[in-house]
């Protein structure tokens, strides 16, 4: 499986990051639905599973890899590679994770005929406060130890429960 998974990803890098994260987020609104809200299989919500993949698969996917790629060539500290490493953590706590905290929760809304605005209002600031109580520590291991075409793999393993939590964030 992980030669498969290898030989998808040197062909095409984007494509098999973005059908990845798309199939880990339907994964993480299943546990979400299933594990944390317990609501069977006859009452689970397949459109909500099917926006998490939707979501997964065409946003934050793409972006994710492309922003990993960006932190490896510009975010560079010749004098450390621990301050690298900090440097990418600060650039990806602090301008990506507050921006696609918003964005997820956006389109979510407008997905389900919502308000954005009401969204935001009522769950930016818990998800954000969240992401960093978990994402730093998770990133300082993801950019000191995953080799580049990995991060995203890495970072949607990790997400499954962050998912789950974000989809019940979202779903409250």
């Amino acid at each position: 499986m992980l030669r498969w998974y290898q030989a998808r990803l040197a062909a095409r890098p984007l494509l098999t990051q973005a059908v990845t994260t798309s199939v880990l987020f339907a994964i993480g609104d299943v546990a979400a639905q299933q594990l944390v809200d317990k609501k069977g299989i006859e009452k689970h919500d397949l459109a909500r599973t099917g926006r998490m993949a939707l979501y997964g698969g065409t946003v934050f996917g793409p972006a994710a890899a492309t922003w990993f790629k960006f932190l490896q060539r510009r975010v560079n500290v010749p004098a450390s590679p621990n301050s690298t490493i900090l440097a990418r953590v600060a650039c990806d706590q602090l301008i990506f994770a507050p921006t696609f905290i918003g964005v997820f929760l956006s389109s979510m809304a407008v997905l389900e005929g919502g308000s954005p605005t009401e969204k935001l209002e009522k769950t930016y600031t818990s998800a954000l406060t969240t992401n960093w109580m978990v994402w730093p520590f998770v990133q300082m291991v993801n950019f000191k130890l995953i080799p580049l075409q990995h991060r995203l793999l890495f970072v949607n393993v990790i997400s499954i429960g962050w998912n789950c939590y974000l989809s019940y964030l979202n779903s409250s």
